[in-house]
């Protein structure tokens, strides 16, 4: 029997370095449509930042930004820029005075919210006209040769893993209650084009991983992997995915 195909490494034990390395970036339009909506570029706060990703595209058009996170292992990996503060807190309980942002923004973090106690410090922080986004992107599409191998892993094998609270960001967050005057959102998806390590990459930093994994059912994602390295070829090659990027923006 021929050797199987495998991936040049195993990133399915990874932690919150693989999450800063390997999660999509956010398009830098997005940054830009809501400093648009918002009343200035004074202040963004991001809450739930993890490492980053979005927090340092906010700056490209904030005067400053402040990242949220609950994680100290996150914020070990977050990535420096002018401009961007950190602050270990949780989204119910946020160090910041009254009035003094012009965007509060969850990106891809609004299902780990307690949400009342989460809009209730939105509302506090919120100044004059300023703008709630609660932000997100869907499963990733990928090649045809790959798509139907990679939806029955995402639907069917890894899916019972996934927390309860991921039907909220395959919804689109459409389901959440949304106490703001809300606002019209772009159309807007993240695109890359990664090498088959780069995909393995995101795929570990997904929270179905991590419980399949903690379960001892990590041969889900190995058979998987194996499957998509064979779909894949060349690992170095490049292939194009995308992510719907899904939003609720809405003032106070």
């Amino acid at each position: 029997m021929p050797p199987q195909p495998h991936p040049s490494r195993n990133w399915f034990d990874a932690g919150g370095e693989a999450y800063a390395r390997f999660r999509p970036e956010y398009p830098p339009q997005l940054a830009h449509r809501l400093a648009a909506a918002s009343p200035s570029r004074g202040l963004a706060v991001d809450v739930g930042c993890g490492s980053g990703q979005f927090t340092t595209t906010l700056a490209d058009v904030f005067d400053e930004v402040v990242g949220c996170d609950p994680s100290v292992d996150q914020l070990a990996n977050a990535r420096a820029r002018n401009g961007v503060r950190y602050v270990c807190a949780a989204a119910e309980a946020l160090p910041l005075r009254d009035g003094c942002a012009s965007l509060v923004a969850a990106a891809q973090a609004a299902h780990w919210f307690d949400l009342p106690a989460f809009y209730a410090e939105a509302r506090r922080i919120a100044g004059a006209g300023a703008v709630v986004a609660l932000l997100g992107y869907g499963a990733p599409r990928l090649d045809d040769c790959l798509q139907a191998r990679f939806a029955r892993f995402y639907h069917d094998e890894i899916g019972p893993w996934w927390p309860a609270e991921r039907r909220m960001v395959d919804s689109g967050y459409r389901d959440l209650d949304f106490p703001f005057t809300e606002l019209a959102p772009p159309t807007l998806e993240i695109r890359a084009s990664w090498t088959l390590d780069e995909f393995l990459g995101y795929v570990s930093t997904w929270s179905a991983v991590r419980r399949a994994r903690e379960a001892g059912r990590i041969g889900i994602v190995d058979d998987f992997a194996v499957d998509a390295a064979t779909l894949w070829g060349d690992p170095a090659a490049r292939r194009p995915i995308a992510w719907p990027i899904h939003m609720r923006l809405g003032t106070p």
